[in-house]
C-alpha cells in the first residue's frame, strides 16, 4: 500500500481553508474513487487527471486508487483540485519525491494534454500558504498574482510535464515576480464634460468626499448616468491594504487580470435585470455578488425601481454592516461589501412627472405606483438625495466647460486625508462609517441647535440623524473646518431624501 498527501485549499468567502488531498494506492480490483464531499466539478477531476497522465505517457496502476479530500465534512467546489489530486497521485506512484511535495500547496485545473489552466482564488491561497510556511504550485499565468503574497516560494508551471521535470531536477522553473509597474487603471470620463448641473456636481463631490450613498432623481436625459460615470475619477487610489483586500475578492471571483492588484476603487454598474444572487452573491456555487465586487468602490444602480424588489431589499443589511453573509443548508459564507451606492431613477414610469406637456394621464398615480417599489427603510439608508433637472437647450449649448475632474479630485483627496488624520488608522475609513458620538461632539452650538430642531420637525429616524451628521462632516472637511457649523448641517439636511411626487 502506498499513501501520499498534498496540501491545497477550499474557499469560504475570501478565506482560503486548508484541505489535504490524500491518495492511497492499494491492492484490489482496479478503481479510481474520490470521496470527501466533492461537487460535480471536483468529481470530474478523475477523468481530467486520467487523461493528463496518459498525455505524459503514464497510466494509472491496475489497483484500487482512493482519493480523499480532508476534512470530509467540508464542501469542495471548483476545478482547482485537479492539480493537487494529480500531484498526490504521482507522489503515491513514486514519480515525484515526497519530501519536495511536503513543502508545497497546489491548485490549478488540468487540461487533457497536461496543461495547467488558471483558476480562481490564487491570491488568497498564496497568502494562506505563506502563513503556513508552505510554497505554492499554481498555473504559470497566475504566478505574478501569487507572488504578491510576499515571502513565498512559487512554482508557476505551464504544464504538468515541466513541473515534474523541475521536481526531478532536470528543468528549472523561474520564480515569478509581481508586475514591475502597476497598471494605470482608467479614471473614467472627465467632469469638465458635464455642462451646467452645478448643484448636482456639488452633491457628487460631497458624496465622493465621504463615501456617502446618493440617489439621483430626474427625467430621462437629464444627465444622471453621465454624472455617476464620473464619480470613480474623483476618488483617490486605494491604500495598499485596501488594494490587497479588494484584489482578494476579485481573485476569488476569477477576475484578477495579469497578476495586477486592483489599484483604483472598483466601479460596478449591473443591469436592472440582475437577480438577487447576482447583486448580493450566492448561486449554486457561491460567488461574490456585485456589492462585493464593488467593495471599497462604487455600485451604480440605474433605473433603481426596475430592479427586482427582493434584490433591492437584500441590499439593506450589507449597507449597514459592510459585509454580506450567505447562508445555505451546508455552508455559511461571508464576503466584504463596503460599497458606496449611487442610484438613479425617473420620478415616474414615463419619466416626465413635472412636465405637464409630456406627463401621462395617470399622474400623479403613475408616480405613486412607480416610487412605491422603493421601501422606506431602503430610502432611509440613502445619505443624500438630489433632483437632477434637465438643461434647457440654449443653456446647454452656451454653458462653459465645467471644472476638470483632477481639480475636484484634489479637494476630495484633501478632505479624505483630513478625515483619516482625525479618525486615525484604526478608525473608520471614511466619514460614511463614522460613529454618532464623535460627530455629535464636533458640532458647534448653533449647528447642534439646528440639528435638534430639524430632527424633530423632519421626523428623522435615528439612522437618518446619524447619516445627516456624516454628510455634514464631509461638507465641513471640504471646507477645511474642524468643527461642523450651522451652514454645514443646513446643506446636509437639504440632501435628505426628497423624491418628486413622494413625501419625506
Amino acid at each position: 500500500m502506498s499513501l501520499a498527501r498534498v496540501a491545497t485549499f477550499a474557499f469560504s468567502g475570501i478565506d482560503a481553508v486548508p484541505v489535504e488531498v490524500q491518495v492511497q494506492i492499494a491492492s484490489g480490483l482496479p478503481a479510481f474513487l474520490l470521496v470527501g464531499l466533492a461537487d460535480k466539478a471536483v468529481a470530474e477531476s478523475r477523468e481530467r487527471v486520467r487523461a493528463a497522465l496518459i498525455g505524459l505517457g503514464l497510466s494509472l496502476p491496475p489497483k484500487r486508487v482512493l482519493v480523499n479530500l480532508a476534512p470530509a465534512d467540508l464542501v469542495k467546489e471548483g476545478s482547482h483540485f485537479d492539480l493537487p489530486i494529480a500531484l498526490a497521485l504521482l507522489t503515491a506512484m513514486d514519480v515525484l519525491p515526497r519530501d519536495e511535495m511536503a513543502d508545497y500547496a497546489a491548485l490549478g485545473e488540468l487540461a487533457l494534454d497536461g496543461g495547467i489552466h488558471p483558476v480562481a482564488g490564487v491570491l488568497p491561497a498564496a497568502i494562506s500558504a505563506s502563513a503556513r510556511d508552505l510554497g505554492l504550485i499554481c498555473p504559470a499565468a497566475q504566478g505574478p498574482e501569487a507572488a504578491w503574497a510576499g515571502r513565498i516560494s512559487v512554482l508557476a508551471a505551464p504544464d504538468l510535464q515541466s513541473l515534474m521535470n523541475h521536481m526531478r531536477g532536470t528543468q528549472l522553473l523561474t520564480p515569478p515576480a509581481p508586475p514591475v509597474t502597476a497598471r494605470e487603471a482608467a479614471r473614467g470620463p472627465c467632469l469638465s464634460e458635464v455642462r451646467g448641473q452645478e448643484s448636482a456636481k456639488r452633491a457628487i463631490e460631497i458624496a465622493a468626499a465621504g463615501g456617502h450613498n446618493l440617489l439621483m432623481t430626474g427625467p430621462p436625459g437629464a444627465g444622471k448616468s453621465m454624472l455617476a460615470a464620473r464619480i470613480p475619477g474623483l476618488l483617490p487610489d486605494l491604500t495598499p491594504a485596501e488594494a490587497l483586500e479588494v484584489s482578494m475578492v476579485h481573485s476569488v471571483a476569477g477576475m484578477l487580470d495579469g497578476g495586477h492588484l486592483v489599484q483604483r476603487p472598483p466601479y460596478r454598474d449591473p443591469h436592472h435585470s440582475a437577480s438577487q444572487a447576482a447583486l448580493v452573491g450566492g448561486g449554486v456555487r457561491t460567488k461574490p455578488g456585485e456589492i462585493s465586487l464593488a467593495h471599497r468602490g462604487v455600485l451604480f444602480l440605474d433605473e433603481l425601481p426596475e430592479f427586482p424588489r427582493p434584490a433591492l431589499e437584500a441590499l439593506r443589511q450589507p449597507m449597514e454592516t459592510s459585509q454580506v453573509t450567505i447562508s445555505r443548508a451546508n455552508a455559511r459564507v461571508s464576503y466584504p461589501a463596503r460599497f458606496q451606492l449611487i442610484a438613479a431613477m425617473n420620478p415616474c414610469r414615463c419619466g416626465y412627472l413635472a412636465d405637464a406637456r409630456r406627463a401621462c394621464s395617470r399622474a400623479p398615480r403613475c408616480a405613486e405606483d412607480y416610487q412605491a417599489k422603493l421601501s422606506g427603510p431602503l430610502l432611509d439608508r440613502m445619505d443624500m438625495s438630489i433632483e437632477v433637472a434637465p438643461m434647457p437647450p440654449a443653456e446647454l449649448i452656451h454653458a462653459p466647460p465645467g471644472e476638470p475632474s483632477a481639480a475636484v479630485a484634489a479637494r476630495i483627496a484633501a478632505a479624505r486625508d483630513r478625515a483619516r488624520a482625525r479618525w486615525g488608522e484604526d478608525g473608520p475609513a471614511s466619514n460614511a462609517e463614522a460613529e454618532f458620538r464623535p460627530l455629535q461632539d464636533s458640532l458647534d452650538a448653533d449647528a447642534a441647535a439646528l440639528m435638534e430642531m430639524a430632527a424633530t420637525k423632519l421626523m428623522l429616524s435615528s439612522r437618518g440623524h446619524v447619516r445627516t451628521l456624516r454628510v455634514a462632516r464631509s461638507i465641513a472637511d471640504l471646507a477645511g473646518q474642524d468643527a461642523i457649523g450651522r451652514e454645514h448641517v443646513a446643506e446636509a439636511l437639504a440632501y435628505r431624501h426628497r423624491i418628486p411626487g413622494r413625501g419625506g
